[in-house]
Order: C-alpha cells, then sequence, then structure tokens
C-alpha cells in the first residue's frame, strides 16, 4: 500500500466510526499522509448570543481536520493538547474549510497546524494540536480493517 492509500483507508475507517463530524455536516475533502481537509457550513445551532460562530464549533472543526491529519499513518493517535486562536468571527451560512498539515512527527508525538478560512479566505482561527499515538492501528497487516474485540 502507498502511503497515499494508507492515508485514504485510514480516513474511511475513522470516518465510518466519527458520528459527531458526520453529524454536523463536515465533510472530509482532502487528505494524505499528515494532511487533512473539512468543511462545515454553519447553520443556526452553531450560532452564539452575539449571532456569531460558536467558539466550539470552530474548535471542533479544527480539531477534525486535527484528527484525520495525525490519523493517516495507520497509528491511532489522540491528542495530548491544543490551543486555538480566533482572528474574526463567523457567521450563520459561511461555509468553513479546516486545513491540517503537520509540522513534526517524531516517536509517539506529533504537531499539526490547522487553519480555519471562510470562503472569501478569511483566516477565523489558527489552531495547533499536539498528538500522542497509542498501541493500536486501524489496519491488518494484509490491509483488512481491524475489528474491535
Amino acid at each position: 500500500m502507498t502511503p497515499q492509500q494508507l492515508a485514504e483507508a485510514c480516513a474511511r475507517e475513522m470516518w465510518n466510526d466519527d458520528s459527531a463530524s458526520q453529524r454536523l455536516g463536515m465533510e472530509l475533502i482532502h487528505i494524505a499522509p499528515g494532511e487533512a481537509t473539512l468543511r462545515m457550513t454553519l447553520n443556526e445551532n452553531m450560532t452564539n448570543g452575539h449571532g456569531n460562530a460558536h467558539g466550539g464549533y470552530l474548535f471542533t472543526l479544527a480539531d477534525s481536520a486535527f484528527a484525520f491529519a495525525c490519523n493517516t499513518y495507520n497509528q491511532v493517535t489522540v491528542a495530548q493538547h491544543c490551543s486555538i486562536t480566533y482572528l474574526a468571527p463567523g457567521a450563520l451560512g459561511d461555509r468553513l474549510t479546516a486545513t491540517a498539515k503537520q509540522v513534526s512527527r517524531t516517536g509517539r508525538s506529533g504537531i499539526y497546524d490547522i487553519v480555519l478560512t471562510r470562503e472569501d479566505g478569511t483566516v477565523l482561527v489558527q489552531f495547533r494540536g499536539h498528538s500522542r499515538t497509542i498501541n493500536r492501528t486501524f489496519l491488518n497487516a494484509d490491509g483488512s480493517p481491524v475489528q474491535d474485540a
């Protein structure tokens, strides 16, 4: 399996069990080793008392992109630490894109930067995620999905 095929297979396995991202209307639009891009449209359930996008939904979109990017190597990987900086507000109807890119990956630890933008290119969020692999995989050596015991 090529690194790209492995990234795609891991993303499929993750997506199948990711009800949070699916139920929020996220779309996985790009996956590659150490990279992921997700999109989501802000609906009325995602706005706060100021009429802006609730920060938790912006965090969730960025966090989902982070998760898909760091799980492209067939090593189940979780968040160890995340930080977020809100730069501009989102609004009802905005179509947002979260682009995650690997900065560093050594041993069991990784660092990923995620930029969340509006369709007009405005950057709303800068997010940095620190990841940690755990002792599990998505796929067996033959490429078949690991079955949960």
